[in-house]
């Protein structure tokens, strides 16, 4: 193991949290690239001398290369330590998935709050379409823990991280992986799925050369690109869900500001949907819309009979 002096390493820190400051990237990133993959407990540059020695896993000229992979390549942080947090979670990622974000954990609170409020059930079929890493997939597991849950994407290398997370965070018995495009491999469910979320690509095409180089450069195009409006996915996903969900079962998916409007438009005008709402985020945007499969008597909700 390379070792360095306390004050060789809080040099290196320094130099690199003025170039974080100089790149516009938060200075906070270099003590977590420190802890994360040079080994170094944040503690210990504080309560040690300078001249004491500390071991590091990597080299202080190996750290300084992923850091400028951070500045030159703008590679995410996520990327260059291999995880990311999400709830309570920590969770593998890599460039072959999105890296999930902090608002997409509403959908599961969203699912919550729905179960309390209606009399949908927590047991049999769940779905999680476009699933990347996996991560609503295990949120779902967690909170309907006597439901099964089914998650599909059509990236084999999104599916083999998924796997990884599901795996890692106890629920392989509860999660199957599909691979495909949407609700095509389910078609053994139709008719059956209590619920169905989804966090399709939504960027439209022309915005997606203006997303942060973060974004842009390092992460799927194919979990970006939501086709020349955004909405192509979603608008497939809509007219899908209805041949596999139950009457009285949830649709519920993440979109873009200023796309509700139109997608609810869409859901008031579909014969098999009902109730159709959107849902603000935490900073007051509208980012997901949910409806119920319609009954025949064109109510919104069911007793279910498990």
């Amino acid at each position: 193991m390379p070792t360095y002096s306390v004050q060789a390493i809080l040099q290196w820190r320094l130099q690199a949290q003025a170039s974080a400051v100089a790149h516009q990237i938060p200075p906070y990133e270099v003590d977590v690239l420190l802890c994360e993959l040079g080994g170094v407990e944040r503690l210990s540059l504080v309560q040690k001398l300078p001249h004491e020695l500390l071991n590091l896993s990597l080299s202080l000229p190996e750290l300084a290369q992923c850091w400028q992979q951070r500045l030159d390549q703008r590679q995410p942080l996520q990327h260059l330590i291999g995880y990311t947090a999400w709830r309570q979670w920590t969770i593998q990622v890599s460039p072959d998935v999105l890296i999930p974000r902090p608002e997409t954990e509403q959908i599961v609170d969203i699912v919550a709050t729905t179960l309390k409020n209606s009399a949908l059930p927590r047991t049999g079929h769940w779905v999680d379409l476009g699933t990347g890493s996996g991560i609503l997939a295990c949120g779902l597991a967690q909170l309907l823990p006597e439901a099964t849950i089914h998650a599909v994407d059509c990236s084999e290398a999104a599916l083999a991280i998924a796997q990884k997370n599901i795996t890692q965070l106890g629920f392989e018995q509860q999660i199957t992986l599909y691979s495909g495009n949407w609700w095509q491999p389910l078609t053994h469910l139709q008719g059956q799925v209590q619920g169905m979320v989804a966090n399709p690509p939504y960027i439209p095409t022309a915005a997606i050369d203006s997303l942060q180089p973060e974004v842009r450069d390092h992460e799927p195009a194919i979990a970006l690109d939501g086709g020349s409006d955004g909405l192509q996915a979603i608008h497939q996903v809509m007219h899908s869900a209805p041949d596999y969900l139950r009457p009285g079962g949830l649709w519920l998916i993440e979109l873009m500001q200023g796309q509700a409007p139109q997608v609810l438009q869409w859901l008031a005008q579909h014969p098999a949907y009902a109730a159709p709402e959107a849902i603000l985020d935490w900073s007051g945007t509208e980012r997901f819309v949910l409806a119920w499969r319609r009954r025949e008597d064109g109510s919104r909700e069911t007793e279910f009979n498990n």
